[in-house]
C-alpha cells in the first residue's frame, strides 16, 4: 500500500485514475462480502403470482438432488416438469 495516491483529495473530489491504478483493480466478486451478494440477489414480491403453490411427494433422491444444484432448485424442478410435458400428451 505504500506509494499509492489516495483516490480523492481532501475535498472528497476523485483523481483522475491511471493505467496503474486500473491494473490493481480486482473484480467486485473477490472483495465485495457475500451478504452484498445475497442482498443484490434477492427480489420482492411478484405483483401477479405466476406460479401455483401447491404441496407435491417426490423421492428422496430427487429432492436431494435438485437440492444440491443450490438457490433455485424449486425453479429447476418446474422446468424439468414443462420439458416432460413438451413430449408426453395428458389429457386435458
Amino acid at each position: 500500500m505504500a506509494g499509492r495516491k489516495p483516490l480523492t483529495d481532501s475535498d472528497g473530489e476523485v483523481r483522475e485514475l491511471k493505467s496503474e491504478d486500473l491494473a490493481r483493480f480486482r473484480p467486485a466478486a473477490d472483495v465485495a462480502p457475500s451478504s452484498l451478494a445475497r442482498k443484490l440477489g434477492v427480489r420482492g414480491p411478484q405483483k401477479t403470482p405466476t406460479k401455483e403453490r401447491i404441496t407435491i411427494r417426490l423421492s428422496p433422491d430427487v429432492v436431494r438432488r435438485f437440492r444440491a444444484t443450490g438457490e433455485g432448485w424449486q425453479t429447476r424442478v418446474d422446468a424439468a416438469l414443462k420439458d416432460w410435458l413438451k413430449s408426453n400428451k395428458l389429457g386435458a
